[in-house]
């Protein structure tokens, strides 16, 4: 029987708490480098950092500025002010009376600019300094000394125009239209430039690599404000893929490079498979900058070379991470990597943690877990990838203390743009101490497992689905027990509204344990448990689960949970999100659903360039006796 090693007082208080807080920190969030010696970068944010070196401004010139605008249209006044550089720049002095006006005239284009990209076509700008306009002023302009000079912009924005007709020529002949631009809307000139591109894309896409556009031209009709826009574009021939050559490679082999990006000499030309080869590329995360380009003409042969120019950033790099929850301490975590090992973007990783700090004053009650981390990129063939690990973990979770080593290996294999299959060894020992007593158990598996995966972003869908089912056999080498779990999940988005500000997400997971001579064969790290984060917010980690008499987890044989989610953006940086959670564990193979556990809360996002940081709040709808009354959870990423 397990006996649990833990500080009377500390266990009630905590118990009643029920809190999971996590603190994001650096292993949440990503990598830390260390990038010079005073210097420290974090998500490309630097610390500790030396003042830059201050620019010498010869002859400074202070000014005061006075931007008008009185359409009173907020987003207009916005991109007026952003695109102004006297505005964005008021406070820095400029180089002599000359470089003002130069300053002031490069901001009257800017501000037209601004106005096009608007759709305001009759708009006007004037620009005064020092009370004249600047087109009167002398070349060698003088200004007087001893206070700012006054800078007055003026812009009169004019009427909003709108789409007229829309005509294609050349190659782009036969073509939709509305396609590109549909005629009564807003003629914003960033609209047409990218109609232009658009139908170069198309022609490119029909494996015309030379395509280019010939004509693109807008006519303002100022007495209907609408604007006439006409596009030409000439496709050029259908050229297959050439020679394919990299550039800028230090440490990588540039053979290794060009096998990876799959861009096979005799393939179709695509900018939709440029695009990909790009990302299969940064995602190796050995290249600080990645170029695709095609060349100006074709080879003799009639195909098109490429060359993929990469800068190379740093190999190796490490982290730190900690977090703290009230029911389990806190946690710290480190880690160090390389990721350029041989050549050819294999990498390294060696991490560790110590979690449960302060829950316990026994040292050797603690949470420990080590693990050395191997992945060779193209193993395989360029759409291949074989991984192999070796952990050893110490963990003393609620259900179980347990001492565990693993060993494994296997490879993923990319099967399309969506789909991976994955399989393997593994052989696990473990010293468990659970409701069953203790035992030791050897367990030799073959995980596979099969991800379709179509959402728009990993770490904020609003489009798409993720869907994934598995299985492990499993033989218990000390009891002779043979058993296998199969496992599926399936998680959906759905975005709505402008910008898709509102997304409906549900998630749906089950699984089932089948074989063993009863739970006591099965190691209690490989029975299913459901609580936490990941799970049923609102319970803690395992905390649902089938229990014996004396009210000890037990772990259980099949489970099934579900999770629908309302994502609502507020602000463009900040959104909400109310949830419901639930689940149910049983001691069958078949779940019988007569413990449904559910829980339900509301979250608050943060974007970032990372993806949002996330903090959930929930409650147990019908919560244990003496368990687990609410719980708080942070993490980087959506929940699913």
């Amino acid at each position: 029987m397990r006996k649990r090693k833990r500080l009377p007082t500390v266990s009630v208080a905590y118990r009643n708490a029920g809190t999971a807080f996590a603190v994001a920190a650096l292993a949440v969030c990503g990598p830390l480098s260390v990038t010079d010696a005073h210097a420290l970068k974090i998500f490309g944010m630097r610390f500790f950092e030396s003042d830059e070196e201050k620019v010498e401004v010869i002859d400074p010139v202070n000014y005061n500025l006075t931007l008008t605008e009185g359409s009173g249209d907020e987003d207009l006044k916005e991109a007026l002010e952003n695109s102004s550089r006297l505005f964005q720049d008021e406070d820095k002095p400029v180089s002599g009376d000359l470089g003002l006006v130069i300053k002031a005239r490069d901001d009257r284009d800017r501000l037209l600019a601004a106005l096009y990209e608007h759709a305001r076509y009759g708009g006007t700008v004037d620009v005064r300094v020092n009370g004249q306009d600047i087109d009167t002023l002398p070349p060698d302009p003088v200004f007087p000394d001893g206070a700012p000079v006054p800078v007055e912009i003026t812009v009169t924005p004019g009427p909003v125009f709108t789409l007229g007709s829309v005509v294609l020529k050349g190659d782009a002949l036969g073509r939709r239209p509305e396609e590109y631009l549909k005629p009564g809307a807003r003629a914003d000139s960033t609209l047409i430039i990218k109609a232009g591109e658009k139908v170069v894309e198309d022609l490119k896409e029909e494996g015309r690599p030379l395509a280019r556009l010939t004509e693109r031209s807008a006519i303002a009709d100022h007495k209907t404000n609408t604007v006439d826009v006409v596009i030409a574009a000439e496709g050029g021939p259908v050229a297959p893929v050439g020679a394919v050559t990299v550039t800028g490679t230090k440490t990588v082999d540039p053979a290794f490079v060009a096998s990876y990006s799959r861009l096979n000499g005799g393939k179709p030309y695509s900018p939709e498979n440029l695009r990909k080869a790009s990302e299969r590329l940064r995602q190796l995360g050995v290249f600080s900058s990645i170029t695709i380009k095609e060349a100006n003409e074709l080879a003799p042969d009639g195909t098109i070379p490429m060359t993929i120019e990469v800068s190379e950033g740093k190999h190796r790099y490490f982290g730190a991470g900690a977090q703290y929850s009230t029911t389990d301490g806190f946690g710290i975590q480190g880690y160090w990597g390389h990721r350029n090992l041989f050549g050819r973007a294999e990498s390294l990783r060696v991490e560790g943690s110590v979690n449960r700090i302060g829950e316990t004053t026994d040292v050797g009650s603690l949470d420990y877990s080590a693990g050395l981390l191997f992945a060779k990129p193209g193993a395989f063939g360029p759409a291949s990838t074989f991984n192999a690990s070796l952990k050893a973990q110490l963990l003393d979770p609620d259900a179980y203390s347990a001492t565990i080593f693993t060993g494994a290996a296997g490879a993923t294999f990319e099967l399309s743009d969506t789909d991976t299959i994955s399989g393997g060894a593994e052989l696990s020992w473990a010293d468990i101490d659970d409701a069953f007593g203790s035992n030791e158990y050897l367990t030799a598996a073959i995980p596979i497992e099969y991800v379709r995966d179509t959402r728009d972003d990993k770490l904020n869908p609003t489009a798409g689905y993720r869907a994934s089912i598995n299985a492990k056999p499993s033989y218990e080498i000390n009891g002779q027990a043979f058993f296998s779990s199969f496992e599926g999940s399936a998680s959906t988005y759905l975005g709505l509204g402008e910008e898709n500000r509102f997304v409906l997400a549900g998630k749906l997971g089950a699984g089932i344990l089948a074989g063993g001579d009863g739970l006591a064969s099965i190691p209690a790290n490989r029975r299913f448990y459901l609580g936490g984060g990941g799970t049923v917010r609102g319970y803690s980690y395992q905390e649902i689960s089938p229990r014996n008499a004396d009210d000890e987890i037990l772990g259980g044989r099949s489970y099934v949970n579900a999770s629908v989610e309302a994502r609502i953006n507020i602000t463009e940086k900040i959104g909400i999100v109310p949830f419901v959670d639930a689940g149910t564990v049983s001691a069958k193979t078949a779940p019988d659903f007569s413990d449904i556990r559910a829980g339900a809360g509301i979250g608050l996002r943060y974007a970032t360039p990372f993806g949002p940081i996330r903090l959930d709040f929930a409650v147990p709808l019908n919560a244990y006796p003496d368990g687990t009354k609410y719980g708080i959870y942070a993490g980087i990423g959506q929940s699913f």
